[in-house]
């Protein structure tokens, strides 16, 4: 999916900067304490459970369970206005942290725990991490 509006970007920090490259380049990353190894959302200088200053960026699945969901019908920002009513909601990733993301699902199809997975959208040149649901793979 990509989607050529007028919609504000994100603020790239220094310290997020490198997640926003590796999902340019098509990789949902998170980074991993070196010390208690919890994963990490969002990007920071030191780990928030044990404080130690040393994180690494590990790929991650990309794959989570939708905690809670909202459809938005009147935006906070002008910009997006024009696209409600679209769906925001938390997302425990596989991994451990959560997230709070768009999702493209269908509203009527939302359920506690549906497991989803992230599809990365590009809005203006920019790579947003969307979440969809996950298709069942079913055995022969």
């Amino acid at each position: 999916m990509s989607e050529n509006i007028s919609l504000p970007s994100p603020t790239i920090t220094p310290v997020s900067r490198r997640f926003w490259h590796n999902l340019k380049e098509g990789r949902f990353t998170l980074q991993q304490c070196d010390s208690c190894e919890k994963y990490i959302f969002y990007p920071r200088d030191h780990c928030p459970h044990c404080f130690h200053p040393s994180l690494t960026w590990k790929e991650a699945s990309g794959e989570g369970a939708l905690k809670t969901w909202s459809v938005i019908h009147r935006a906070g920002h002008p910009a997006w206005q024009e696209h409600t009513p679209y769906t925001v909601g938390v997302v425990e990733l596989a991994e451990g942290p959560s997230l709070l993301t768009h999702l493209i699902i269908d509203e009527k199809n939302l359920t506690y725990n549906m497991e989803v997975t992230v599809d990365i959208v590009n809005i203006n040149s920019q790579p947003l991490p969307f979440f969809k649901q996950k298709k069942e793979e079913f055995l022969k």
